[in-house]
């Protein structure tokens, strides 16, 4: 890929409605506007994106053969005890964490990020490519690298393993593996007829209301990333340093291994966003649980005062690039229509 389509790239990307979206939410929180997003609504609109997700996918689901499933699953797995295992030791080794600080950070960065996944779904809808249906159960898969991560913590501090069983519900029960593989579910027993009467609300497609959704949803994760900033100061250069490389080195190896399991441009892009994502919703509360002593304002500001804004500004536009030059150049991945 020549050096102007991935300037051109990254320029359609941090002009996007997405990106500007998320932008206005940061300037609003830093000049101390007044406004306010409330928190039902939040709650809401977080609610319809996951189950907007799921069931478009399990529409397309549908149609997919086990062989086609098979490799791309095998390969988020992998992901799923690869990354938080790799993101543990470097906070141990390389960042000299305790053990409880840097189980804590794994599970985020093992974990997945339901606004980086969606965002990573409308960077794909605005190029007008597809992606393959199961693409939210890869995103379910990858969940249980939350469990991979305290698992290293609990060795680590020796503790008694008789609570695995309850980290192991409560990854199976949380709001996001619900709501995906719930809407997964439906779409694949309605199909696209009955799919067809709940389109307009549902779509993520031109006629839907998901891109307008999103684009609220991401000024108020705007506003959240930017009230992590003030807590910055406690987590120092290193931490920024983390935040920063492990989404782009994650997301690459996510893009790698999925285009080289059989996924299309869209998909391979996509699972570069899982891989690439920090959870701040759903792996804090284990973390919480099962490390109290582990510092939020480190984890916490990471995932979300570091990675987040960095994913969503440059993190996506650089994986979609790579992903491109990989698909293209490289493996030779399928293009899929968007919808298809």
């Amino acid at each position: 890929m020549e050096l102007a389509e991935t300037l051109g790239i990254l320029q359609r990307n941090l002009f996007s409605p997405l990106t500007l979206a998320f932008v206005l939410g940061m300037i609003a929180t830093l000049v101390k506007s007044d406004i306010e997003f409330p928190e039902q609504a939040y709650k809401f609109i977080a609610f319809y994106l996951m189950f907007a997700i799921g069931l478009n996918g399990g529409v397309e689901l549908a149609g997919t053969t086990f062989q086609t499933f098979a490799w791309p699953a095998l390969v988020t797995i992998f992901l799923a005890i690869l990354l938080p295992t790799a993101c543990y030791f470097i906070l141990r080794t390389v960042f000299r964490f305790d053990v409880a600080n840097a189980a804590g950070v794994a599970a985020l960065y093992g974990s997945v990020s339901s606004v980086t996944f969606a965002a990573g779904i409308g960077v794909v809808e605005t190029a007008n490519i597809g992606y393959e249906g199961f693409i939210p159960t890869l995103a379910a898969l990858a969940e249980w690298g939350i469990i991979v991560a305290l698992f290293w913590g609990r060795l680590g501090l020796k503790t008694p393993n008789d609570a695995i069983g309850k980290v192991v519900q409560e990854t199976l029960t949380g709001r996001s593996v619900i709501l995906l593989m719930g809407g997964l579910l439906i779409g694949a027993i309605i199909g696209e007829k009955g799919f067809e009467r709940i389109a307009v609300v549902f779509s993520q497609g031109p006629e839907g209301l998901f891109r307008g959704v999103l684009v609220l949803f991401l000024i108020e994760m705007g506003m959240v990333a930017a009230r992590q900033l003030r807590e910055f100061a406690r987590v120092g250069p290193r931490m920024l340093a983390f935040g920063t490389a492990m989404p782009v080195v994650m997301g690459v190896l996510g893009a790698t291994l999925g285009a080289l399991s059989g996924l299309s441009l869209g998909g391979a892009f996509i699972l570069a966003a899982i891989a690439g994502s920090a959870s701040y919703i759903d792996a804090p509360a284990a973390v919480r649980a099962t490390f109290p002593q582990a510092n939020p304002s480190i984890y916490l500001t990471s995932s979300l005062g570091i990675t987040l804004p960095f994913n969503l500004l440059i993190g996506l536009p650089v994986l979609y690039a790579y992903t491109q030059w990989l698909c293209y150049s490289v493996v030779g991945c399928a293009v899929l229509p968007a919808g298809g």
